[in-house]
Formats: C-alpha cells, structure tokens, sequence
C-alpha cells in the first residue's frame, strides 16, 4: 500500500508529471516533491507551459546535503520515487556539479532510505545508456547483457554507478522492494533534452558513414510506468522504450531536416561550438550513439507489469516534431536527394 511518496527532481518536466499524476491518486495521502528549484514553466516549451504539482508539498532540497534525511524521516515516507538524474552539465558548474548531483545525491538519497524505518518501495531512474554504443554491442540489449564498451564518462557512467549504488542498497536492505528502470531516450511535446535539441534544428550533422538504430519511450509511457512501479511491488532492474526502432536517416525525413554528413572529428568539432555557443552540444557518449546506435528488449518490463507501453517509437518522435512543427522543414523528396549528393 502507498500511502506518502517522495519524488525527487519535480523541477524537471517528467519529473513534475509523475509527482502530479501520483498527487491525484485518491489512494496516495501525501506527495512531496524535492528539488533544488521549484518548478517553472519552461518558456521555450509547447502547449501550455509547465506540469502543475496538484496537491504536491514542494520542499527545496539539495540530494547532496543531509537534510534529504529529515524530510523522509518528518513525513514518513514509504515509497521514494528518484528522477533526479540529469542528462546534460548545467551551464554553472559544468560537469563536475552535474556528477555530484547524480552520483554524490544518489548516495545521500539511498543513506537516508537505508537509515529510515519507513520506506518500503524505491523507484529509480536509470537509462539505456549505461549500456554504452560500440561496433562490439550485441543487436538488441537484454538486462543481464554486459556493455560491449562499458561507458567511461558523462551521463552514461554517472547512472552506471548510480545503479551500483542501488544494487549495494537493495542487498542491504532485502525488505525494500527496489526497482531500476532503464529508459530509452523520452521523447514527446513536454521533453528538452540533448536529443530533442539536436532535432530542433534546420540542418542535422550527422556521422560519415553511419545510419544507426534509435529507440525511443513517449513521455506519457514514461509517467505511466513510473506511476505503476510507485503503486506496486516489482522488484529488479527492467529496460523501458516503446516498440520498434527508427533509423537516423527516418528521423531526418520525418521531421524534414537536412542531413549533414561529416566525419566524427568534425561531428565533435561542431557539438563543442554548439555547446560554446549555448545550443545543443553532442557529448561523446552522443556521438557513440550517432554512429552505432542501441536497441533494447523490453520483454521483462511486460512480463512483470502486464503492460507495455502503448506509444511506439516511430509514433513518439511523430507526436514530438508535430509539437515542434517540424514537420514544416524541407520536403522529404528534397532532403533525400540532398542527403544522395552529399554522401555521394
């Protein structure tokens, strides 16, 4: 039974959702919501701006700090949902803040549920990625499938060691239902993210010589995975991404962009001026993904839930570029012909 929940990282667009969607679950008494910053519509969004929290009590935590540990202990807290895990290096702090948020945060987070008498469930938030991409991966990453190239750096490695922290938590703690979700990238109207910003753009540098597969999860399966694992026991670690791939070259004539193949130095090269410049930067773990791509199986999440979700890959970036009304770019004629010539 839930009965008080803390979510963590509520400034966040899915973040936000999932503490508003639990808030207005009659069976949920109380849901707080901890962040750093209080959440703020995003300007540059669509639709109407941000996710109101309903009935969520925000708390200005920093994960780093003890004070974690006396919110959970003043509310008693039962289950702990953490989507706290960010992506990209803020613009003050760089990448050393954003490993200490994850990494330093996660351990504060997961000390505070080992010390308390109370928590029952923990949901965390994880990502493919700590499946890396490399020409050595196998078709399609099953759980207990071991990375070709096990990621050295950024995002991928925070969230590997995250995870090993939530392993080292649930053998300590055998009476905690501990559950790792693993998603694809998300995608959907709400979502800004390295991914969603690299395709908001009118010309797509993309790697010389490389097609790679993609998968993404819409951010509404995202949510409602987040909020059955919240309400129910399912113990383990389980891959998230909505069915069937695209390929890179079906992204770009989906959405109308033009492809701009350049060699990998040069692939980089672009990203850090990008980065300098404020816009999209492409990390090297997003450059590994531009060139090799990664698909997941998701058979484990269906089997232990009973559900799939609903939106597929392919029909996520479609609700994605209509949002973004990107579909408004070059014709898909024009963009192939283009893409020909150049890689010709």
């Amino acid at each position: 039974m839930t009965h008080t929940v803390l979510v963590t990282g509520v400034s966040r667009h899915i973040g936000a959702r999932v503490a508003s969607v639990l808030a207005d679950d009659p069976d949920i008494d109380r849901v707080i919501g901890v962040d750093t910053v209080p959440p703020v519509p995003p300007p540059s969004l669509p639709r109407d701006g941000g996710v109101p929290l309903g009935r969520t009590e925000f708390v200005r935590v920093d994960l780093r700090s003890p004070d974690i540990a006396q919110v959970i202990a003043a509310a008693d807290i039962d289950t702990v949902v953490h989507m706290s895990l960010v992506s990209a290096p803020p613009r003050s702090g760089g990448r050393a803040l954003m490993k200490e948020h994850n990494v330093i945060g996660t351990m504060q987070l997961l000390g505070a549920c080992q010390r308390s008498a109370t928590v029952r469930r923990v949901v965390v938030r994880s990502t493919t990625a700590v499946y890396g991409s490399s020409p050595h991966d196998p078709a399609v990453f099953t759980e207990d499938a071991e990375p070709g190239e096990p990621p050295s750096r950024g995002y991928a490695k925070d969230a590997s060691e995250v995870e090993g922290y939530v392993r080292g938590f649930a053998r300590r703690r055998r009476d905690v239902a501990v559950s790792t979700l693993r998603f694809a990238n998300f995608m959907g109207p709400g979502v800004d993210s390295p991914l969603t910003r690299y395709f908001a753009q009118p010309v797509l540098p993309t790697v010389f010589g490389f097609d790679p597969r993609l998968q993404f999860v819409h951010e509404d399966d995202a949510v409602e995975v987040l909020r059955r694992m919240a309400m129910e026991d399912h113990p383990g670690t389980f891959n998230v991404a909505g069915d069937g791939v695209l390929l890179l070259s079906q992204c770009a004539r989906r959405a109308g962009l033009l492809p701009m193949p350049v060699p990998s130095p040069v692939f980089r090269f672009v990203g850090e001026l990008a980065r300098s410049a404020g816009l999209v930067g492409f990390s090297p773990e997003q450059l590994r993904l531009m060139c090799h791509g990664r698909v997941v199986d998701t058979t484990a999440l269906s089997t232990a839930l009973g559900w799939r979700p609903k939106v597929s890959t392919a029909a996520a970036f479609e609700d994605f570029i209509r949002a973004r009304d990107l579909a408004g770019g070059l014709p898909a004629a024009l963009v192939d012909m283009v893409s020909r010539r150049v890689t010709g």
